[in-house]
């Protein structure tokens, strides 16, 4: 299958410059956020044009790539498979549960809440505003999140969301039927190996066991979209991350380095 890029260089609503630099011949890049408002207001403009580009391209028989600094952006690819006439099986590789709302939160970090918001949880603001419809949860799986604040740990707990707590879980479970979505933030791989993220966890997936695993969900021929959370760019000084992360995701898409 061919894949179509979007590259979406901030963290969040902020810019993220040395993301910008990852843009290849044939890549789209994003937009704008507005200016003003909330963090999610803000950041919904961003989505829009991620879902126009996966609704565009998924119609056309290929496979929409996203890579973005954050998870938010996720959202914006659901919303474009779900225009598309695609219903995905949701497969989410992460240190973190991205499962709270406002009312398990810490921190109050919208960038810990995609995962909730995509099957109608919490913070509704940009669902709404790209007309998604949440996903069942029991249509996700959710990989590694080693990494939960108290009130999150238990709302996934009695959730129906999947949660396989070894990435190489993956490589003995039988695969959901139908099309894939797979979410990859790059902090689900062991800091020793990647460690230029925003929120490093201890422990982790190791680079030779994720590659394992997206070889398999590659094999499948059912990985519809795919998208990508990023690195900290101003923190990988000498690539090492940037390098280590794009050859795993490219064992996901067929384009091995």
């Amino acid at each position: 299958m061919d894949n179509r890029y979007m590259l979406t260089p901030y963290f969040l609503h902020k810019p993220a410059p040395a993301l910008a630099a990852l843009a290849q011949a044939g890549w789209r890049e994003n937009g704008r956020p507005w200016p003003v408002g909330s963090v999610t207001e803000r950041v919904v403009p961003l989505c829009e044009c991620i879902a126009d580009f996966v609704a565009e391209v998924a119609r056309a028989g290929q496979r929409p790539v996203s890579v973005a600094g954050d998870c938010v952006s996720a959202l914006g690819v659901l919303a474009g498979l779900q225009r598309a006439g695609v219903s995905p099986t949701l497969i989410w590789f992460d240190a973190h549960g991205d499962f709270n709302t406002w009312e398990t939160t810490l921190s109050h970090f919208v960038g810990g809440m995609p995962l909730a918001m995509l099957v109608g949880r919490g913070e509704m603001t940009i669902v709404r505003a790209l007309g998604l419809q949440p996903l069942a949860e029991s249509r996700v799986w959710l990989t590694d999140a080693r990494d939960l604040d108290p009130g999150e740990r238990w709302a996934l707990k009695h959730s129906a969301v999947r949660h396989l707590q070894q990435v190489d879980a993956l490589l003995e479970q039988p695969l959901p039927d139908g099309p894939l979505y797979v979410h990859f933030d790059c902090d689900v791989l062991t800091p020793d190996e990647a460690p230029a993220v925003h929120y490093p966890a201890d422990g982790g997936c190791t680079v030779a066991a994720l590659q394992r695993v997206f070889r398999r969900l590659a094999g499948t021929g059912r990985v519809a979209a795919a998208s990508l959370s990023t690195w900290a760019g101003e923190l990988d000084e000498d690539g090492a991350t940037q390098d280590v992360v794009m050859g795993v995701f490219g064992e996901l898409l067929g384009e091995k380095s």
